[in-house]
């Protein structure tokens, strides 16, 4: 019998994040960015459910990850794309770092990963520059 899971965001990352990087990369300092921003497009794909966030990328998209929201210490948000979209990087218990970019309605997708996270975590996660400092116990 399978585990049910609900998913509450399923995509890539947000298309404004290829068109901004399209202007910026006609200049040769940002053609690296606009690669960067086209691959992300073309093979980088976010599954977050109520049990995990996986995220397939890599040369190709032959690359998944799968994190359990027990597995993470600390969430950071940095909005792009003026609001539209935005970065998260989740720090692991082990140290290891899964970085999201680009991600669409990355604010209630911080907020649904904020509600799954152990206490510890939501003490240091939180919007760049507005994270607390860790609780020694």
């Amino acid at each position: 019998m399978a585990v049910r899971e609900d998913v509450f965001f399923e995509g890539g990352p947000h298309s404004g994040d290829l068109v901004l990087n399209s202007f910026i990369g006609a200049t040769l300092v940002g053609l690296p960015l606009f690669v960067g921003a086209l691959v992300r497009k073309l093979w980088v794909h976010y599954r977050i459910t109520n049990r995990r966030i996986t995220v397939i990328g890599g040369w190709g998209g032959k690359e998944r990850s799968d994190i359990i929201y027990s597995e993470i210490a600390k969430v950071v948000t940095v909005p792009r794309g003026w609001g539209a979209w935005g970065d998260m990087v989740l720090t692991l218990k082990d140290g290891s770092r899964l970085e999201m970019r680009a991600l669409p309605r990355f604010r209630e997708i911080y907020n649904y990963i904020n509600e799954r996270i152990d206490e510890k975590a939501k003490q240091v996660s939180g919007p760049i520059g507005k994270q607390k400092r860790p609780v020694k116990s």
